[in-house]
């Protein structure tokens, strides 16, 4: 072996070890390190997902019921697996076997097989080379999800999703593995759902978690290693990105996951983001971009969230257990259990940031 090899095969090992070593860093060195947290715990928590000893659960969206608050639903992603409905008592209302699907998310009030009803729309990943759109159809009364088929969502494999019920249109952003964003105008009034790419938008590295605030057209991406970023969600505005916030080891740990928005007003509220790195969730708000504070979901009657993926917020009566709102994250690990969704009241959150309710 020559000499210039060994040197250079000597400074491959040291880069790849400087990587190693930067990719474990441990969580408490990482928590140390960030911008401090403060803590608030679950009144509530889903039954784990079917899929045992395994990165499964990912990703919950909320519907509300507003003559019944009490009786509001959370459809969740076992992503090896398929959909399921939960009640807020965290059982088990319906399971739907869809295979691989990553993200949810759903709208009431739209037209879904010839009358008004709600829209439950999947990122779906069981090609991964040609992402998909998987549409159902979730009955209220009964809990049940009904599929109504899948649309073409461009090449690449599906990782986020997220919907917004424009004036003229639903659409759903999905969220390619690349940072690829395509959004698609939706129909599910007719028997079999269509769709069409309206508009292709691009981060630069992988990205997954997103939100929609139907009020003003914004969208919000999270790219896992860079930061959080927003868009111009109208089918015809600007394609170019705005970055809110850096994934720079303080407020905001690598990876910056789920994505999710607390409305407040015409126009202001708060952006949330999972700051995967350091177990904790950062808020942002929606008027200015300006950071706000970080919370953890900590141990307490029911066990806290970690690693989270997916979070989705909803402000509202949830009744007397979360009288303000239901915020939901998922939880990496719970304890010898499958892993699951935890359920936080939104006044809690709120009261342990100082933000007014």
């Amino acid at each position: 072996m020559t000499k210039r090899l060994a040197l250079s095969l000597t400074s491959l090992l040291a880069l790849a070890a400087c990587a190693t070593a930067e990719q474990e860093v441990p969580v408490a060195v990482r928590i140390a390190n960030a911008t401090p947290a403060v803590n608030v715990t679950a009144r509530g928590e889903t039954t784990p997902v079917g899929t045992p000893n395994a990165d499964a659960a990912d990703d919950p969206a909320i519907w509300r019921n507003a003559a019944d608050p009490a009786a509001s639903l959370i459809v969740g992603t076992d992503k090896k697996a398929g959909l399921y409905v939960y009640g807020l008592d965290g059982k088990t209302r319906d399971f739907l076997d869809a295979g691989r699907v990553n993200n949810v998310d759903l709208r009431d009030g739209v037209a879904v097989n010839g009358q008004t009803g709600i829209l439950v729309v999947a990122s779906d990943r069981n090609d991964v080379a040609n992402a998909k759109l998987a549409l159902f159809r979730l009955d209220s009364m009964t809990a049940k999800l009904t599929a109504l088929g899948k649309i073409d969502a461009g090449k690449g494999e599906a990782y986020g999703i997220c919907l917004y019920k424009a004036p003229e249109a639903t659409y759903a952003f999905i969220v390619l593995k690349d940072g690829t964003i395509n959004q698609v105008a939706l129909d599910a009034s007719g028997a079999t759902p269509t769709g069409r790419i309206v508009r292709t938008m691009k981060l630069g590295t992988q990205s997954e978690g997103c939100a929609v605030d139907d009020r003003t057209g914004i969208l919000y991406v999270a790219e896992e290693d860079v930061g959080l970023w927003r868009f111009d969600a109208r089918a015809t505005g600007s394609a170019t990105p705005t970055k809110i916030a850096a994934a720079d080891g303080k407020n905001l740990v690598m990876d910056a996951e789920g994505v999710a928005i607390a409305p407040i007003g015409e126009k202001d509220g708060y952006v949330l983001v999972s700051s995967q790195g350091d177990n904790a969730y950062v808020a942002y708000r929606l008027s200015d971009d300006s950071y706000v504070g970080r919370f953890r979901v900590v141990d307490g009657a029911i066990g806290g969230s970690e690693e989270t993926d997916g979070i989705e917020l909803m402000l509202g009566d949830f009744g007397p257990a979360y009288p303000g709102g239901l915020f939901i994250a998922q939880d990496g690990h719970n304890a010898a259990a499958a892993q699951n969704f935890k359920l936080v009241a939104w006044d809690d959150i709120a009261k342990a940031l100082g933000l007014p309710r």
